[in-house]
């Protein structure tokens, strides 16, 4: 490995964002792959785009073969200090009624409300006029 094992902090990484000189974060390791630029594959504006945080995830889902991730090695510049990377939190959804899809219920009650006291005015009214 290239790295003396000095570790950096995120602000320190995320200072590196520019094609001449681009340094990543892999699985808690710091990678200097500015000289790597141009002959990724995957053409730099990949690499750069994951600079600035854990790029791990980015890494691991493309599928990379063995073989890139032995390059790594001749890369590698040094740990990254754990402590200056945000943990992950998980969503927490709010605290709200629960939605009732089934509007069948509500609506007939909603109907019953308008149409009972209407004909109740309409057999008041008929009666009045048939007592006549």
């Amino acid at each position: 490995m290239g790295g003396d094992g000095k570790a950096y902090t995120l602000s320190q990484v995320s200072k590196h964002n520019t094609s001449t000189d681009c340094w990543l974060i892999i699985q808690g390791k710091v990678y200097d792959v500015t000289k790597f630029l141009e002959e990724h594959p995957g053409g730099d504006d990949v690499l750069l785009s994951v600079t600035a945080k854990d790029a791990t995830h980015d890494f691991e889902d493309i599928g990379h073969s063995s073989t890139a991730k032995a390059m790594l090695d001749e890369f590698y510049i040094g740990d990254i200090d754990s402590a200056t990377i945000p943990t992950k939190t998980t969503y927490t959804p709010p605290n709200q009624p629960h939605y009732n899809q089934d509007k069948t219920k509500d609506f007939i009650i909603k109907m019953l409300q308008f149409l009972v006291p209407v004909i109740f005015l309409c057999v008041a009214v008929g009666i009045r006029f048939y007592a006549k």
